[in-house]
């Protein structure tokens, strides 16, 4: 079709069902975070200032929707802000605390990072619960939280999401839950974690970026 051309959208329809084309629909926007409760909010620590000078001392976290031909599925990360290198991620069809909680479990088996780590994350149920607490304070970890509904002040979050969405949801539709937790292994463990090049890291992946600064730290 020449650009410019004027068409009736009945003769758009035509050609696209003897093509077997369908029109992609703008999905229903899905909220995962509910910041309206009357639990304990912490008080914004990392006010934007996503640095960290060595690995585990900040961490970001917030939780994601993502499609499936079975229905919605959620995913819940924790990056480290000097590495950019995920730590712990789960995938579940809930939006449940224990969502959360499985993926810093996993996080700190992964890490074993020393008392004093924070944590942000937005105002969510999830991370103001008295079970997600519980754990940080066995674990010495501080709590940071963006303010009330400013997605900027977890900006880094907001980016890898965006950046999963393009590179890997964007080309690829989730049959269900467990083909995402296949491919999203893939993806995490497998691309953005150990391959994926980071500007920011002087083009290196997060993980070839601890390891450099690892061994001159040893040396």
């Amino acid at each position: 079709m020449r650009k410019g051309m004027r068409c009736n959208h009945k003769r758009i329809e035509a050609s696209m069902r003897r093509q077997n084309l369908r029109a992609r629909q703008r999905r229903k926007y899905r909220v995962t975070t509910d910041s309206r409760h009357d639990l304990v909010i912490a008080p914004n620590i990392v006010n934007r200032v996503f640095k960290a000078d060595a690995p585990d001392r900040i961490w970001v976290s917030d939780i994601t929707y993502l499609v499936s031909r079975a229905g919605w599925i959620y995913l819940a990360v924790f990056l480290d802000l000097f590495s950019r290198i995920v730590t712990g991620w789960k995938l579940g069809i809930s939006l449940h605390h224990d969502l959360v909680l499985s993926a810093l479990s996993t996080a700190l088996w992964r890490r074993q990072p020393d008392s004093g780590l924070i944590i942000h994350s937005d105002r969510g149920k999830q991370y103001c619960c008295d079970e997600f607490r519980a754990v940080t304070v066995r674990a010495g970890i501080i709590q940071s939280m963006s303010r009330k509904g400013d997605c900027w002040d977890n900006a880094v979050a907001e980016s890898f999401f965006s950046t999963l969405k393009i590179e890997l949801v964007g080309k690829y539709i989730f049959k269900d839950a467990e083909d995402a937790q296949r491919q999203l292994f893939e993806y995490i463990e497998g691309f953005y974690n150990r391959q994926r090049f980071h500007s920011l890291l002087g083009n290196l992946s997060p993980a070839e970026f601890e390891a450099r600064k690892v061994i001159r730290c040893v040396s």
